[in-house]
Parts: structure tokens; C-alpha cells; sequence
């Protein structure tokens, strides 16, 4: 056994650097065998006001960088896919159909936790979403998803649609934000150390080994 080290990533499944941070987080995790990480997903929600049903994509992002040139755009955007390329992943960012309100992809992953396969739904909603480009605010591409991870489909669709634990979700994410988190990936190591952004996983590592030396 290793030293034991909590990590919590604060992050929205929406958000492709945090698609990325979570990659890199999982190499860091492999850099360190001599700590025993143990990995819980906090929800964010970048924009909670969008609705239920989602949002044309297209659109939405038109509006939201309505102020920012084509260059700079452009600019984002390969810097988005460098990155994603680097670590292995696929971003169709220019396709994605719809702009979803994540609280129902945040509460299924609070239940995979609660179940065990947490990692492997954290990644099917976010492949789902960024490189088979699905309605992840749909419950039944959840339900379909959580399946996939071997979680009961029809439990899944059951507390979605009864709002289990949709308050909660929302009322993380604001302590979140309280706490002073306005850009994610965020990072927080045994409570001691924290990161911003989509670090290195050689970085992500350092401010690992630094809050095992805290603890000590």
C-alpha cells in the first residue's frame, strides 16, 4: 500500500480542458505508484442557466464569443485540439449538435461513484460528448452510458426523472464557486494543495507529492 492521497477534480463534463485535465490527472496518478490516489468528481457547471433540453451549439458558442475575433477563435481552437491530441483524444468541438444543461451528466456520475465505476463513466459522458457527439442532457443517453458501466439503466432513468439529488449537484457547484473556483479543471490534494487548469500530469505529480509532504 501506498501513501494515501485524496484528490478531488472540480470539473463540468462540457468543458474539453477538463476532458483533458482528467486524462492528465490519470497520468500523474501513474507517475506516483507510491501514492494510493483516490480520485472524486465535484460538480461545476460552466453555465447552469441553460435548459433542460439544451441548447443549439452553434448558436450558444456564436453568442458566448460574440466579442472574440475569428484570429482568436481560431487560436482557442487549435490550442484545444494540440492539447487533446497530445494526450490521445478525439474533440469534434466544430460538431457537437447541442449545448446540454450538465446537472443530469453530474448526478449520473455522482451515482457511478457511490457504485464503484465512477472512471468509467466519467469517461463514456465525456467521449460521448465530445467525440461520438451525443445529447448527454438526454436521460436516455445516460441511462444508456451508466448501462454501459454496468449500472442498473432503469435506476438511472428512475431518479432522473424524480430529480434525485439535483438540488445537491447544484448546491456543490455553488459552494464551488463561493470557495473562489471560477475556472476548471481545479485540483485539490488532500485538502492541503490545489492546481488550476489543465496542467501537466509532471506538474499535476509535483503538487501530488507536495501534499503527501504536508501530510507528513
Amino acid at each position: 500500500m501506498g501513501t494515501p492521497l485524496a484528490i478531488d477534480l472540480i470539473a463540468d463534463v462540457v468543458c474539453p480542458w477538463c476532458y483533458i485535465g482528467w486524462k492528465r490527472l490519470q497520468k500523474a496518478v501513474a507517475l506516483r505508484p507510491d501514492i494510493d490516489a483516490t480520485i472524486t468528481w465535484r460538480p461545476f457547471q460552466l453555465d447552469a442557466t441553460i435548459p433542460d433540453e439544451g441548447l443549439d451549439r452553434k448558436n450558444y458558442m456564436a453568442a458566448k464569443f460574440a466579442g472574440a475575433s475569428p484570429e482568436k477563435r481560431e487560436a482557442m481552437m487549435a490550442a484545444l485540439q494540440e492539447n487533446a491530441a497530445r494526450d490521445g483524444l478525439t474533440l469534434n468541438l466544430t460538431d457537437i449538435p447541442i449545448s446540454p444543461n450538465t446537472n443530469a451528466a453530474q448526478r449520473l456520475i455522482r451515482w457511478a461513484q457511490e457504485m464503484g465505476v465512477g472512471p468509467a463513466v466519467i469517461e463514456g459522458v465525456m467521449a460521448a460528448y465530445f467525440t461520438d457527439l451525443r445529447d448527454i442532457g438526454d436521460p436516455v443517453v445516460l441511462s444508456e452510458i451508466g448501462a454501459e458501466a454496468g449500472m442498473d439503466p432503469l435506476m438511472i432513468l428512475g431518479r432522473l426523472s424524480e430529480e434525485v439529488d439535483k438540488d445537491q449537484v447544484t448546491r456543490e457547484y455553488i459552494q464551488a464557486a463561493n470557495a473562489g473556483v471560477s475556472g476548471v479543471p481545479f485540483y485539490i490534494f488532500g485538502g492541503r494543495t490545489a492546481v488550476s487548469g489543465a496542467e501537466t500530469p509532471e506538474n499535476i505529480a509535483l503538487a501530488m507529492d507536495k501534499a503527501v509532504e504536508l501530510a507528513a
